[in-house]
């Protein structure tokens, strides 16, 4: 960002719970934008969370999305403005330390050197957006990710909603298999190429813009053998019928982007179309949902 510019910043004052919930979401969910979050106690006891934009964002799509993680009271409460522009996504990362989650160390250019050998290191630019992996429902999904790989060698690997590609990259290097990343978003299918080329994955990571599971490049590709889906319960529960279709018989299914109190009405979406419930993963608020295909 240039020092002349301006940022747009969406400001909330809320309780605590939704404080903790909205900073995690917003920052894992709008990766598409050069966006920094933060959320601090006022001297009240009220939170107040603070998302900073490099560009204009949609107005509408981040109240729905705010509406979506934390309720439409919070989300009628959101105000946008404008503050003098400053170099947010470094300042907001730079503080964070590298992310460990079974075999994978997610992490950042400047601690590279300091990923174990024994340690699959998977690293995101700083400079490229957000998905470093410190977001539970990411966390939730290389756990899950890491258990599979222990007892079983998917080939076929598929990840819907890729965002800044690192659950692709991670399949990838941990199981030497090609990797279907597909994203609603341009700028996010354009990050996960970077990132990938940047992880040495890119020949098997193939990246793709579509909007859920119609592209026929699915299809091609199917049936997938390992699948994640790392996006909001209601984008889940649209796709339930569609992914059944692409997933192999035995496959195993990683649903997150989900509060616990979402798992049993994604669980009752996925049921009618022949999976189980292999094992959930729940971190702070949020739960990540292991499913194999009967």
């Amino acid at each position: 960002m240039n020092s002349g510019e301006n940022s747009v910043v969406a400001r909330i004052v809320c309780d605590e719970k939704a404080a903790r919930r909205l900073a995690d979401s917003l920052s894992e969910h709008f990766e598409q934008s050069d966006i920094a979050v933060a959320a601090f106690e006022g001297t009240d006891r009220r939170w107040t969370v603070e998302a900073y934009f490099a560009q204009p964002p949609d107005e509408m799509a981040v109240r729905a999305h705010v509406a979506e993680a934390a309720g439409p009271d919070v989300a009628a409460a959101l105000a946008f403005g404008t503050v003098e522009a400053k170099d947010w996504i470094a300042a907001s990362l730079a503080g964070l330390k590298p992310v460990a989650a079974g075999r994978f160390t997610v992490h950042g250019a400047h601690d590279r050197a300091h990923v174990a050998a024994n340690r699959i290191g998977i690293e995101i630019e700083a400079a490229l957006a957000f998905g470093t992996g410190h977001h539970g429902t990411t966390r939730g999904c290389l756990l899950a990710l890491d258990g599979i790989v222990k007892a079983h060698s998917p080939r076929r690997v598929l990840d819907i909603g890729t965002g800044t590609g690192v659950l692709a990259i991670a399949a990838a290097k941990a199981l030497h298999a090609p990797v279907l990343a597909g994203d609603i978003d341009a700028d996010s299918v354009r990050i996960a190429r970077e990132n990938a080329r940047l992880n040495g994955a890119a020949p098997l990571v193939e990246c793709l813009r579509a909007a859920g599971l119609a592209a026929a490049r699915f299809r091609a590709r199917a049936p997938f053998d390992l699948i994640f889906a790392n996006i909001l319960l209601r984008p889940l529960t649209r796709l339930a019928r569609p992914l059944a279709r692409v997933a192999a018989p035995g496959a195993h299914v990683v649903l997150s982007g989900l509060l616990a109190n979402q798992e049993n009405a994604a669980l009752a979406a996925y049921r009618p179309h022949g999976f189980t419930l292999a094992r959930r993963i729940p971190l702070d608020e949020w739960v990540t949902l292991v499913l194999r295909k009967r």
